[in-house]
């Protein structure tokens, strides 16, 4: 398909989505990525990829350099996320990509004496996730220059990346993936719970263990010329801090059963 066409298949589809009704306040599309006039198609393939692993999906390509988009670069660097680039929508202008949104917030990594305020990263994201219902967009400027000052006039607040003095350059992709992190932690996109084989231990199940282990280090003479009863107290904290499941029980007691073996009589005691 011409370029021409594609881009044009690209712009109605994003404007059917727009007439759809809105998104609830947590979906993916409510934060927009905008890249403004990138040079280089690596970059773009790699922040779909960026993008996709933090669950984001809406793309926005200002004016990119004619001949990297779409290009085969963008796509071997997208690894997976192609449908994003295939979705994305190519405009003109930054007021064009970003007409319809609430909050608009740019990246710079120059510290500028005029102009919107400046936040951190997880400042950027903490108060982006507390807008609900509003279309946000995230602007990254061109890779050798950055965002220009009228394109930073349309936006509400910066985002500087804090890096050590001297050298603040990241490649843009990698700025991408910073943000869209932060973003995925603020809304909650923490590590899931583990998931555990067995369930956890019972209250009688730990106390026979200790019960046990308070039997096999009387039988080693464990507690020989120290206090039993708060060496035993410390154990049973110990064990308790660790959150034992039933199966880490069994091999615990196993474990003692075999100490027992091992003692004078043993395979009496431990049967």
């Amino acid at each position: 398909m011409p370029t021409t066409a594609l881009n044009q298949t690209r712009n109605d589809t994003q404007a059917e989505r727009r007439d759809t009704p809105e998104q609830p306040a947590d979906a993916p599309a409510r934060l927009r990525i905008v890249l403004s006039r990138p040079t280089h198609a690596g970059n773009i393939g790699a922040t779909a990829r960026a993008m996709k692993v933090m669950g984001l999906e809406a793309l926005t390509i200002v004016a990119p350099k004619p001949g990297i988009f779409p290009s085969e670069e963008a796509t071997a660097r997208a690894v997976s996320a192609e449908s994003l680039l295939q979705q994305a929508q190519v405009v003109d202008t930054l007021a064009e990509a970003v007409a319809d949104c609430h909050h608009v917030v740019g990246t710079t990594a120059r510290l500028r004496h005029i102009g919107p305020p400046l936040l951190t990263p997880r400042q950027w994201a903490e108060g982006a996730v507390a807008r609900p219902g509003q279309q946000l967009a995230l602007v990254f400027g061109q890779e050798r220059t950055g965002l220009l000052n009228e394109e930073v006039d349309l936006c509400h607040a910066l985002i500087r990346i804090p890096t050590q003095d001297g050298f603040s350059s990241l490649n843009l992709a990698m700025a991408v993936q910073i943000l869209c992190y932060e973003w995925h932690l603020a809304a909650g996109g923490g590590l899931p719970e583990p998931l555990s084989e067995s369930p956890p231990a019972t209250a009688q199940e730990l106390e026979g263990f200790f019960a046990h282990l308070r039997e096999t280090g009387d039988a080693v003479e464990f507690f020989v010329r120290k206090n039993p009863d708060a060496v035993h107290r410390r154990l049973r904290a110990l064990f308790g801090r660790a959150g034992l499941d039933r199966n880490e029980i069994n091999i615990l007691r196993g474990f003692l059963r075999d100490v027992q073996r091992k003692l004078p009589g043993g395979e009496d005691a431990a049967n």
